[in-house]
Order: structure tokens, then C-alpha cells, then sequence
């Protein structure tokens, strides 16, 4: 007896079966890649995003020439700036702290003065100039306060306009011209 060996059938369906797992995969990869790229390619930077939400006729534009595909990037729109003219304030600060008597009162006020412009350096050079001759006159004001009139925040106020005004007064009359627009006390104390 002779024995045929008898091959077995080879599955044709094992090929197929695998052809058709790495078509499927390879469409459904080129889906997924399709999907993220529609959801996550916007053509809008970030900028104009933000301004198509708040106005979407000012992103339409920009829109427009995206999906034309020229291939330029979105050019830049200035903003409108009111035109106001900004000047530059220049300080200056008394180096001595001016102690005087308040009056009807035994305390006495110790306080550091400094002094703004925005006019030209002229005022302040105006103002080293004259220096012991405005302490004079800023003591002599500070004289006539009384503890009452320097309390809180609006009799501070009211002594740095007098302040002021003797400043101004004095520059005017040794320079023909003031020009210090606020007096402010970097120290303010009351013994």
C-alpha cells in the first residue's frame, strides 16, 4: 500500500482575509488623519479668531483671502490712536527736610518736599537757583497751619497748594515765571 500523501487545502480566505485588516486600517487612518487635520487646520491665527468672535465682518477679510489660497499671510490693521499730545513731568526734590512750628499748637511739622513741572528743564534749574529763598517762603507758609487745618488727606492738599502757590509766587518774581504744577511731600510727619 502505497500512501498518497494528501496535501491539505490551503486557505485561500487567510490572504484575502488580510488584505481586507490593512485596507480597513489604512482607510480608517486616512479618515482619522483627515478629520484632525478639518478640525484642527484653522487658517486664522489666534488674533484674528478672537476678532472674528467679536466682530465677524472685521475676520471676513481675512477669511476671504485664506480660502482664495494666495498663499500671503494676513496683513496687520493699525488701530486708531487719538492723537494727544504727552509731556514729560520732571521732579525735583528739596535735599533738606523744612521743619516748622504749626500755629497755636506746640508741635511742629517736619516734611521732605518735592516739586513736578512739565514744563522744560528751565523751571527746575528755577527752582535750585532759588532754593533757600523758596524754603524761606514754604516755612512761612507751614507756619501759618494749624494742626487742624494739615489733618487728613484734604488738609494735606490744601497745605501742598499754598505750597504752591508761594513757590510759584516767588519764581515769578525772581524769574518771571512759575511753571510747578504739583507739590508733593515724600515725607509728613507731626511732632
Amino acid at each position: 500500500m502505497t500512501m498518497q500523501a494528501t496535501e491539505a487545502p490551503k486557505p485561500k480566505g487567510g490572504i484575502l482575509r488580510l488584505l481586507k485588516t490593512i485596507v480597513f486600517a489604512i482607510v480608517l487612518l486616512g479618515a482619522g488623519f483627515g478629520g484632525g487635520w478639518f478640525y484642527f487646520a484653522n487658517p486664522l491665527s489666534p488674533a484674528q479668531d478672537m476678532l472674528k468672535l467679536i466682530d465677524p465682518e472685521a475676520a471676513a477679510p481675512a477669511e476671504a483671502g485664506a480660502a482664495e489660497g494666495h498663499g500671503e499671510e494676513p496683513q496687520k490693521v493699525p488701530k486708531p490712536v487719538p492723537e494727544q499730545q504727552v509731556f514729560q513731568t520732571s521732579y525735583f526734590t528739596f535735599p533738606d527736610p523744612i521743619t516748622a512750628n504749626l500755629r497755636d499748637s506746640r508741635r511742629f511739622l517736619q516734611v521732605q518736599i518735592g516739586v513736578s513741572t512739565q514744563y522744560d528743564e528751565q523751571v527746575i534749574k528755577n527752582v535750585e537757583t532759588h532754593k533757600l529763598a523758596l524754603q524761606s517762603d514754604m516755612l512761612t507758609v507751614m507756619s501759618t497751619f494749624s494742626e487742624d487745618d494739615i489733618a487728613g488727606t484734604e488738609g494735606r492738599g490744601h497745605l501742598a497748594a499754598a505750597l504752591k502757590e508761594a513757590i510759584n509766587a516767588r519764581l515769578e518774581k525772581a524769574e518771571g515765571f512759575g511753571g510747578i504744577e504739583d507739590v508733593f511731600f515724600p515725607s509728613f510727619v507731626l511732632q
